[in-house]
């Protein structure tokens, strides 16, 4: 039979921070008081949170070659700029990132890599595979509660990622359900990272109002990459 002390031992021993008892914070004298814990919880629960994987987490701009093309060195550098003016611009109108680029060209690689180092330093970031999303919310549309909580995961997220805007066919529907989420950060103020293989034209030609919102909220960091070049995926 345990004693008593072995059993108030093996009830704390069930937390993973016995000061505070995965509370988060201590009291003390009526007061709650930040446990040294917090911290760290609070970044686990972003990773948890974002949707990227441990696979993506590995993309960092340590890890991404840019030194083969002037192209790749300019969309370096403007990811490097955001990353270290985000706190600066977060609640400004010009507040988010766009690369815009044929296949394989470091898009994602730049948008994780930015994506990492936020969620590193505590700021929450979601991502959104566009193609994926967009068929689930299109599935689940009639279920109103089902589709209100889905989409406003990505329309109220600190920042959000947008993986390969507009991949694929594109219908009246998918367009519909961009522009809501862009809509809906545009006028909070809620910066977003965007990758896509369209042009500014392009962009603008599916959905003015969408496209333009888009560059005007990244007209301070507009990456393009055109032309023939080295697939980064091949030779990166």
């Amino acid at each position: 039979m345990k004693n008593k002390s072995e059993k108030y031992k093996d009830s704390y021993s069930e937390y993973r921070c016995v000061k505070c008892r995965d509370l988060k914070f201590i009291i003390e004298d009526n007061t709650a008081i930040p446990c040294e814990c917090r911290a760290l919880r609070e970044c686990e629960d972003i990773l948890k949170n974002s949707g990227i994987s441990d696979e993506f987490r590995k993309k960092t701009f340590k890890n991404f070659n840019y030194a083969y093309d002037v192209q790749t060195i300019d969309a370096y550098y403007k990811a490097l700029s955001y990353k270290k003016n985000f706190k600066n611009i977060e609640k400004t109108r010009q507040n988010s990132i766009i690369f815009m680029g044929q296949v394989g060209s470091g898009k994602t690689h730049l948008s994780l890599a930015i994506s990492n180092d936020l969620m590193d330093s505590g700021v929450g970031v979601l991502y959104m595979p566009y193609r994926d999303v967009i068929i689930s919310l299109k599935q689940n549309i009639m279920d109103e509660e089902y589709y209100r909580k889905a989409i406003g995961r990505y329309k109220r997220a600190r920042v959000l990622l947008i993986d390969d805007l507009f991949k694929g066919g594109i219908s009246k529907s998918d367009i519909n359900i961009v522009f809501e989420i862009i809509n809906f950060r545009y006028f909070n103020n809620l910066p977003m990272i965007v990758s896509t293989e369209k042009s500014f034209d392009e962009l603008v030609e599916i959905d003015e109002a969408t496209g333009s919102r888009i560059i005007e909220m990244s007209k301070d960091y507009l990456v393009s990459v055109k032309g023939k070049r080295l697939n980064y995926r091949i030779y990166g």
